[in-house]
């Protein structure tokens, strides 16, 4: 593959030895084949050049700087060129893990499944544009009870002190790593399952980011200061029909996309009563289609037109080859988390580390 060689000849610099790198090269074509199953074993079979104990040394014991060596990946991805308007989007991926080994596994919610489940967590942070998109930066979660475990912690290999910390936190940090980078953006997106509450939101106005995050429901509201409380469902849902507009977002396969979205200027409610002014934007299905409604917090400008907000918003989606290259460091991560031979937090890092170059290869062909 000519073209993830010359890709990847800008990174020989951060590996010790040749064949450590010739080693690298060969995993990543294994993640870039089509074989249902990649971990160490299946690569060495299909791809010439490597061997079984080469590809578990680079996944588990090989020496590297792998923040320096993603920051370079980052910096290289961003320098291609681009629009320069892409936006920065946060969603977290759930890998079924048995046993209880593996660092950071439990039973625990993840939005990939739908469910609680026996699993590792990472919140991932990705760039996005119209037709260009690539993955940023990824860490693992860490719940509650592994952290309180000092002698499991101590096996899995996390430094002494570790500490706690909520995927709203994570997230903020690899939005403050994006940013060390340099990866210009012009907004945040984000999902409801996570990112409504008070942290991440605060946390993204204090660092002066426009954002449009989906929210739940029961997201609380009001129409000013001093104000009732409201669920952002009960809100929306007394906007008259004549405030409601159709906004196209991109042509899909058959139809363009549209719904049927309004605006209301309002404020967030935090936990501690704290009141922040923003848009609330409700979405519901248009005439002759299906959907469930939704809803999205934003703070964007007071003059900032619907359609900005809206499209935005869509921006996740825009077209489909976007959407897939969108995906591409989930997808890809996918096709060896669930096969990673690294239970230990050194061998986490490497493994993400390595796995964030397959869709960079993918998109500079």
């Amino acid at each position: 593959m000519p073209e993830l060689a010359e890709f990847l000849a800008q990174f020989r610099p951060h590996f010790r030895q040749l064949r450590s790198f010739d080693t690298f090269c060969c995993y990543l074509t294994g993640l870039l084949s089509d074989h249902p199953n990649k971990n160490s074993d299946t690569i060495a079979s299909i791809i010439p050049g490597t061997n079984e104990q080469q590809l578990n040394h680079l996944t588990t014991a090989m020496v590297c700087d792998h923040l320096d060596l993603n920051t370079q990946r980052v910096e290289a991805m961003f320098a291609l060129q681009t629009e320069g308007h892409g936006c920065l989007i946060f969603d977290d991926t759930g890998f079924g893990k048995q046993g209880q080994n593996s660092v950071g596994v439990a039973r625990q919610y993840s939005g990939t499944p739908g469910k609680v489940a026996n699993c590792q967590v990472t919140v991932n942070c990705h760039y996005a544009e119209r037709n260009f998109a690539f993955p940023v930066a990824t860490r693992l979660y860490l719940p509650q009870q592994w952290c309180d475990d000092t002698e499991r912690m101590k096996r899995a290999g996390m430094p002494p002190d570790t500490t706690f910390k909520t995927k709203a936190e994570i997230a903020l940090s690899l939005l403050d790593y994006a940013n060390s980078c340099g990866v210009g953006h012009s907004s945040v997106r984000a999902d409801a399952d996570y990112w409504d509450n008070p942290t991440f939101l605060n946390g993204l106005e204090e660092r002066r980011e426009r954002y449009v995050v989906a929210v739940r429901a029961n997201f609380s509201v009001s129409m000013s200061r001093k104000g009732e409380v409201k669920r952002a469902d009960e809100l929306v849902e007394e906007m008259p029909l004549s405030q409601w507009r159709t906004i196209s977002w991109r042509e899909g396969s058959k139809a363009w996309l549209r719904a049927k979205f309004v605006a209301v200027r309002c404020f967030r409610v935090d936990g501690d009563s704290t009141r922040h002014k923003g848009w609330l934007i409700g979405q519901r299905a248009g005439r002759a289609q299906s959907g469930e409604r939704k809803y999205f917090w934003s703070n964007f400008e007071a003059q900032t037109g619907l359609e900005v907000r809206v499209r935005g918003r869509k921006r996740q989606a825009f077209s489909p080859s976007a959407g897939s290259k969108a995906s591409a460091f989930a997808r890809s991560a996918s096709a060896g988390s669930r096969m990673a031979e690294g239970r230990s937090n050194s061998g986490v890092d490497r493994h993400w580390s390595h796995q964030s170059f397959s869709p960079n290869a993918k998109l500079t062909k």
